[in-house]
């Protein structure tokens, strides 16, 4: 990412928690950036573009937490609870996050933005990585299971050991945005998948 795209998605971020999606203006956000109008344009394309291009980045901020707790100590189904949690606090922290894995978007938010853009002869440059549609609930909630899977499987472990793991994985994922639509009063998310899993998913909370 270049230095002119961090700091106008950094701008862009700080106005979206100052006003509607609707009220942030593009030369605003290329003033605060401290770069052209033109350079802004080339690097997104339209609002549009910056909105995907913004929600993308926070998308893959949560993600980096994903990997970090997958990396984390204990056995493999003992790191879910602390996946779980991670969703969680990510979304209750994070708006665009939270609409991402929900679809849920807020009248502040930049719903309408996320369509793709029109193409043919007058369309715009085409986008940059980042750029593009942004994904779907399920979409997500399935990319960051196989992403667990992926990092948690045994290497030998054959196809009914993967099996139970993506089926414990997806309890945990489900289990997590349950406590993102209705908080529970008195336990955690991690404390939920434990009691779901069992054994198996007893840990020490990892430092993520």
């Amino acid at each position: 990412m270049t230095a002119a795209r961090a700091l106008l998605l950094d701008a862009a971020r700080d106005a979206l928690a100052r006003t509607s999606w609707s009220g942030v203006r593009m030369a605003d956000v290329a003033a605060t950036a401290r770069v052209s109008r033109q350079t802004l344009y080339n690097e997104f394309g339209s609002k549009n573009g910056l909105a995907r291009a913004l929600v993308h980045r926070e998308v893959d901020g949560y993600l980096a937490g994903v990997d970090r707790v997958l990396t984390g100590p204990g056995e493999p189904l003992a790191r879910l609870p602390a996946l779980a949690e991670w969703l969680v606090t990510t979304a209750r922290g994070n708006p665009l996050v939270r609409s991402t894995l929900t679809g849920q978007w807020g009248p502040r938010l930049p719903a309408r933005a996320l369509a793709a853009e029109p193409s043919g002869p007058a369309a715009l440059p085409a986008p940059r990585p980042g750029n593009g549609p942004v994904p779907s609930p399920g979409a997500l909630l399935a990319h960051v299971r196989d992403r667990a899977v992926t990092a948690l499987a045994p290497p030998a472990a054959d196809a009914v050991q993967r099996a139970a793991l993506t089926r414990a994985t997806e309890i945990a994922l489900r289990l997590a945005l349950s406590c993102v639509y209705a908080p529970p009063p008195a336990r955690t998310a991690a404390e939920l998948v434990r009691e779901a899993l069992g054994d198996r998913a007893q840990c020490a909370e990892p430092d993520i």
